[in-house]
């Protein structure tokens, strides 16, 4: 912990596990309650930690044992529980030295133990989950939480639970260009920004480059493509666009996604939660793309806010072939009174302030004790 923390202050312990998904919110909660003068630890285990970098220096990191039954053999899940229960009994000694004021779970594993503490000791508490789908420790605990935050809506949450929309918290660099003013498609140089998570999808990669090939020409002369593509694909991706004669800049990763953004007349994405949350803060146009191997078809589900708010086109994987694709980018970007219709949309369904909600539940909980 800080040498400057004052041990007075409020206390908020952030339990979360080891992927960014689970990790950018808590973050994000961290550094807002920090700002709010509290003090903040985060309970996660040894993977956890390794996502934890970002983490301001105030945030004293407590590695306490979980574990998962999605990997290793039979004996490694027969000392699950076991492990989950030492976990449990660290977790609950940790907080009787110093008695947290909130408990606030962000999904994941790694989350189990300080949130089964919190239960066992009546202390208030609460889940944030990133996707449009309960992850299975939240959906274990959303009974047992006085709130659920929902950073998608909508959200199907177990009879008997209410969620509150939240939204998902977005980087300080995307909230600069929150609700950036938006340029509709026309006769002139136009943006289109393919994303494909991380890792750039390999099936965008196969789809989309094949689809704006297919455009009529009146488009295509002004179609200026940013293209994010798995390293193996990229030489063949370039290629059928320069074949083209389609001005298109294909990279691994974009740097500058939120600029890129601001300027896109259309986004073809994936549709993790974050990158949702994204094309929604900035308010732009998005045919979304749902990884279809994602748990529980939880990308179908993030898409689900953004295509009935009609501010997105949903394409699911297996019916993602090129004229399929080329008729909808010539639908978005031959009619811009839909275009501008669709970027209010999303900005409409967008939440900026998603971190101040958190820290007001947050707030709320502390007040009621």
């Amino acid at each position: 912990m800080g040498a400057n923390m004052n041990e007075q202050a409020p206390l908020l312990v952030i339990a979360a596990g080891g992927t960014g998904g689970h990790m950018f919110p808590a973050q994000a909660l961290a550094e807002e309650m920090l700002a709010r003068g509290w003090r903040v630890k985060l309970s996660t285990d040894a993977r956890g930690a390794r996502y934890a970098g970002g983490f301001p220096d105030e945030v004293s990191v407590e590695q306490i044992a979980s574990a998962t039954f999605a990997r290793g053999g039979v004996l490694a899940k027969l000392a699950v529980p076991f492990r989950i229960l030492g976990g449990v009994t660290s977790a609950l000694m940790a907080m009787r030295k110093d008695r947290p004021t909130v408990v606030a779970g962000f999904g994941g594993y790694p989350s189990i133990p300080a949130l089964g503490a919190a239960t066992l000791l009546g202390l208030p508490r609460m889940i944030h989950e990133q996707n449009g789908v309960l992850g299975r420790v939240n959906g274990l605990f959303a009974k047992r939480v006085s709130t659920v935050a929902c950073g998608t809506d909508p959200t199907p949450l177990p009879e008997g639970v209410t969620g509150t929309y939240t939204g998902n918290p977005v980087r300080a660099a995307v909230l600069g260009r929150a609700g950036a003013p938006y340029i509709p498609p026309g006769d002139y140089p136009m943006s289109l920004l393919v994303i494909g998570g991380s890792q750039g999808a390999r099936i965008l990669s196969q789809v989309v480059p094949a689809a704006i090939v297919g455009l009529p020409d009146a488009l295509k002369v002004n179609l200026r493509v940013a293209h994010q593509a798995r390293e193996e694909g990229l030489a063949e991706v370039e290629q059928t666009y320069a074949e083209a004669g389609i001005k298109a800049e294909v990279k691994t990763f974009f740097n500058d996604i939120p600029g890129r953004l601001s300027e896109a007349q259309l986004v073809i994405s994936r549709s993790g939660a974050s990158s949702v949350a994204d094309i929604s803060v900035v308010g732009r146009p998005s045919i979304l793309v749902p990884f279809a191997a994602a748990t529980a078809d939880h990308q179908t589900a993030n898409a689900r806010g953004l295509v009935d708010a009609e501010a997105a086109i949903l394409i699911p994987e297996k019916a993602l072939a090129p004229e399929a694709l080329t008729e909808q980018i010539d639908m978005i970007l031959s009619n811009p009174d839909a275009a501008v219709k669709m970027a209010h949309n999303a900005l409409a369904h967008g939440r900026p302030d998603a971190t101040e909600r958190l820290a007001a539940i947050v707030e709320d909980l502390a007040a009621k004790g």
